[in-house]
């Protein structure tokens, strides 16, 4: 056992044995792991970045669990409301959940990673109770801005604490956290003590076929234990009581599966459909896997053929986006400070701080209109729309655009 992260034998969710490297990584830093300036003469942790299969339940996973506390601490840098993409989706979800739910004053939201309220808020707004629980300093923007937040892990002992204090949820929404989830058992047993009867739970993953059909090898970091199929996500419900009565694919962080789980519901033509269509694509097959590191290799060794041309041509090149993804591909590309001038993000709290391992510095966007870097390299390539409108200016001006995934492009004008 190490201090910092342990190593798993034994699938996370059916606890079988036969787990098949697929991809590996090496050691690479904490994907939200953002350095001070004081830490730049020190040396940051590295730990190993394994991505194995499952045969016997079809989960994607990673052989490494480091320390949540370590990865979701109290310097954790994420703020889901700076993403105007993410909240707008998040807002339209809320209005269908409380349409199809016929939600009121007299039921209850409990959110999973509530994070700053990004979600919360427009129940708030229908005068709907709500539970927020988080446990980054996020939290305590969420609670100034009335929404009441515990800044908790959640796991079975604070599920039994709110079970005996009266909470039950009629909707428990946990976005993008399962696969955040070291005990995904232990997770989904405090979910049921909580859940109403006839409740709901619902939530979104990343959608392990637009990994694997993308190549989108950045989505793969330390805080991303799990790569979930449906296929897998129905035996891992199964195992607490609980259904999938409906499920679908959206296009948020790249690809993801939005799930509509009860322990009543009978479950819709969506599910069987899309069951149906991963049998097809291979959902549960090694040879579906395959060859990704070799895929993954091209995919990054393309996007840093591309960025060294431009270098030895004297262009200059900034990142947008200091998300955790961003990580992953500047350390897997090799794109450090020799490549990339730095890297700008409209988070406040990660402004002033460095990219873990490359150890760039991370400025507010306005710099690219001061400095008139000639590229921008995005590292949010799921975010491209919105960085696209963000950039008018500099595009309409002669500036350029590289996409890196799913297919490597450059917008803009020609040189």
């Amino acid at each position: 056992m190490n201090a910092l992260y342990r190593e798993r034998c034994r699938c996370r969710v059916c606890e079988g044995s036969s787990l098949s490297t697929i991809a590996e990584f090496g050691r690479t830093p904490l994907a939200d792991g953002l350095l001070e300036k004081e830490d730049l003469a020190g040396q940051e942790p590295t730990v190993p970045l394994t991505l194995v299969f499952c045969e016997s339940c079809s989960l994607l996973q990673l052989r490494e669990t480091v320390n949540p506390a370590v990865l979701f601490g109290d310097d954790y840098p994420y703020f889901s409301s700076t993403s105007t993409t993410w909240v707008e989706h998040c807002r339209d979800n809320a209005a269908e959940l409380v349409r199809s739910l016929r939600l009121g004053a007299n039921s209850r939201v409990v959110e999973i990673a509530s994070n700053d309220g990004y979600m919360l808020r427009h129940f708030v707004r229908h005068d709907i109770p709500v539970l927020g629980i988080d446990p980054s300093p996020s939290a305590a923007v969420a609670n100034q801005q009335g929404i009441p937040t515990l800044q908790r892990f959640f796991d079975v002992d604070l599920a039994r604490e709110l079970r005996r204090d009266g909470v039950r949820a009629d909707l428990v929404i946990a976005n993008n956290v399962l696969a955040h989830v070291a005990d995904l058992h232990g997770f989904l047993s405090g979910v049921t003590m909580i859940l109403s009867p006839g409740g709901s739970l619902v939530l979104e993953v990343g959608y392990v076929r637009d990994l694997v059909d993308k190549c989108a090898f950045d989505t793969i970091y330390h805080q991303h234990l799990c790569y979930f199929s449906l296929t897998a996500l129905a035996a891992l419900m199964g195992r607490h009581g609980l259904r999938i009565y409906d499920a679908r694919r959206v296009p948020t962080q790249g690809g993801s599966l939005r799930l509509y789980v009860s322990t009543a519901k009978s479950a819709q033509p969506s599910v069987n459909s899309l069951l149906s269509a991963e049998r097809s694509w291979g959902v549960g097959e090694l040879s579906t896997y395959r060859g990704f590191e070799t895929r993954l290799t091209g995919v990054s060794r393309q996007l840093a053929d591309l960025v060294g041309e431009l270098k030895a041509r004297g262009k200059r090149i900034v990142g947008y986006g200091a998300a955790a993804k961003a990580t992953t591909l500047l350390n897997v590309t090799g794109l450090d400070g020799t490549m990339i001038d730095y890297v700008v993000d409209l988070n406040p709290y990660k402004q002033g701080k460095y990219m873990p391992g490359t150890r760039l510095e991370i400025r507010h966007p306005d710099a690219i209109e001061d400095d008139r870097p000639d590229y921008i390299l995005l590292l949010a390539w799921n975010l491209k729309d919105e960085i696209l409108r963000q950039n008018t200016p500099f595009l309409a001006t002669g500036g350029k655009l590289i996409v890196p995934l799913p297919a490597l492009e450059v917008l803009g004008g020609a040189d």
